[in-house]
């Protein structure tokens, strides 16, 4: 977890620990992981949860959740409870045993501080690395995608947008307006892309979320933690999911285009 401040959560995980339960947590500890996390680490330790400092030297940005070997939670979303009630983010429910195991021979691999390197399997999309599998998805779209995140700060992600919008794809894009931003996504709005920009007093876009040809039998979408940015996608760890799930995909689109509707256009 890159940021963990919910009391109510820090109350069940040392719940759990007391009941019996072997509980492990990794915290990011690089750009004011330390810091931020403090709080949390010396309750969760206090109360019997195995806490884990993440490797220096890399920020630890992903956000997911492994239950009795059997499912994975993976999310956009940091759990601080002051965030929930006014920024979009998602979580998917990830019950493949291969993605499981390999996202829990990862966890137990970075806890232990021996290999940056993740296991593949499935659908998940792994930073360090993340850029190929999302321009491929990009790439993927025939008749439409939709995007939202917080960030957009990459030149392969960006090409990848104008160029399906230039093959005749509707291209949207749902931000949260901001003046790092605003290069990108002005430049975007030239090249074809329908700039979709909300106000931070309407919703703050945490989301990393893509949505291909949807809602359509061959709908694809990626919810994760990568945000767009050179620094996500190629060094810190991040964890996403690809994937054809018709539950996901229904409600991810549905959101994405509700967002849609209630942002301001980019003029080109």
């Amino acid at each position: 977890m890159y940021e963990l401040k919910d009391p109510l959560i820090e109350t069940q995980l040392v719940s759990r620990a007391r009941a019996g339960v072997r509980v492990r947590v990794v915290l990011n500890a690089d750009y004011s992981g330390r810091r931020e996390n403090a709080a949390a680490a010396a309750v969760l330790s206090r109360g019997g949860v195995r806490v884990t400092w993440a490797p220096p030297g890399q920020i630890f940005h992903a956000k997911y959740l492994v239950i009795d070997d059997s499912r994975a939670y993976i999310g956009t979303g940091n759990l601080v409870n002051y965030y929930y009630s006014s920024t979009r983010d998602f979580w998917v429910l990830d019950q493949g045993a291969g993605d499981v195991a390999a996202i829990e021979s990862t966890f137990t691999r970075d806890a232990a501080g021996a290999s940056r390197a993740p296991v593949d399997h499935g659908g998940l999309v792994w930073s360090p690395g993340s850029s190929p599998a999302l321009v491929a998805l990009i790439a993927s779209a025939r008749r439409s995608l939709i995007v939202e995140n917080e960030e957009m700060n990459n030149v392969g992600i960006e090409e990848a947008l104008v160029g399906a919008a230039a093959r005749g794809v509707h291209v949207s894009v749902v931000m949260t307006r901001s003046s790092a931003n605003l290069n990108a996504l002005t430049s975007l709005a030239r090249r074809g892309v329908r700039v979709e920009l909300l106000s931070s007093a309407q919703l703050y876009v945490h989301a990393k979320a893509i949505c291909v040809d949807c809602p359509s039998s061959a709908a694809t979408a990626f919810v994760g933690s990568e945000n767009f940015s050179t620094s996500s996608l190629d060094d810190n760890r991040e964890l996403g999911i690809i994937t054809h799930s018709t539950v996901v995909i229904s409600a991810v689109d549905a959101t994405l285009v509700q967002d849609a509707a209630s942002g301001t256009r980019l003029a080109p």
